[in-house]
């Protein structure tokens, strides 16, 4: 009896454990933490999304192994990635999207950009930039384009990675009155 009353105790902990696991990986965050990725060696979108600050080699690996189908860059042509990140992706079989956006560049045109080339495939998109704040703020205006209201697009940009672009985007959102 004692064997038995070890045996499921032992089962019970083990179900536990894997559905603490189960839970982890499907309530995965919009924004990834890109070290934590690696470590793991997989990723789960959100909605076909992934939002990131700069990937290395590594991380693009997971990306593409995880069917991935395409990498948005926002970086600017100016900002230093540490690496040929259109090369890399290439070989990695995704595909490379460019759409250079400072900081300056937050807009409803720039997200409608965004969104187009979102809408253009099936399987999840990495979008990133160097922190993941231009991201977040391009995901809050794409979500208020989409009928959200200003509170949940800018909740869901903070969970895309929107933090000091904060007033930028609240003031797109909330336009002045006549």
């Amino acid at each position: 009896m004692k064997k038995v009353f070890w045996l499921l105790t032992c089962c019970c902990f083990s179900l536990s454990a894997c559905a603490g696991d189960i839970e982890a990986v499907s309530a995965s965050p919009l924004k990834v933490d890109l070290q934590r990725v690696v470590e793991i060696g997989a990723v789960q979108p959100v909605n076909g999304i992934t939002s990131a600050g700069q990937p290395d080699e590594a991380a693009f690996k997971v990306f593409a192994d995880s069917g991935y189908a395409a990498v948005i860059d926002l970086r600017t042509d100016g900002e230093e990635r540490g690496l040929d990140e259109q090369a890399v992706v290439e070989e990695l079989g995704m595909a490379y999207l460019s759409l250079p956006i400072g900081s300056d560049g937050i807009s409803f045109e720039n997200a409608r950009a965004l969104d187009k080339l979102l809408s253009g495939y099936d399987r999840p998109v990495l979008v990133h930039c160097a922190s993941a704040n231009r991201v977040g703020a391009l995901l809050a205006l794409r979500a208020s384009m989409k009928g959200a209201d200003n509170a949940s697009a800018m909740e869901l940009g903070r969970q895309g990675g929107l933090t000091r672009l904060e007033p930028k985007v609240r003031e797109i959102l909330t336009p002045e009155g006549p």
